[in-house]
């Protein structure tokens, strides 16, 4: 639902809906800290390797297809993750 503005223009706000029929962004799958186990897939056009967790996207710069690695996601994005290598002590895992 708009609400009206003066001059009968809409002010752009709405209920509900995320922009394209969605019906809002998904939740992503990880959050900044998390420490997670991968399997890089393949490589970004930036040379970044990607790994996917449910679906999500996830680049972790200075890795190849068919690396396992355990990641620190330092950012989230709308559809990503950019991780960096983990020092691998003691963290929680979670996938």
């Amino acid at each position: 639902m708009y609400r009206s503005t003066r001059g009968g223009r809409r002010s752009g706000y709405r209920t509900g809906g995320g922009g394209r029929g969605s019906g809002g962004f998904k939740r992503s799958p990880v959050n900044v800290g998390d420490v997670v186990d991968v399997e890089i897939v393949e490589l970004s056009r930036r040379g970044d390797g990607i790994a996917r967790i449910r679906g999500f996207i996830i680049f972790v710069p200075n890795t190849k297809p068919g690396d396992r690695v355990k990641v620190r996601i330092k950012r989230i994005g709308r559809n990503y993750a950019v991780a960096e290598l983990a020092s691998g002590e003691g963290e929680e895992t979670l996938e």
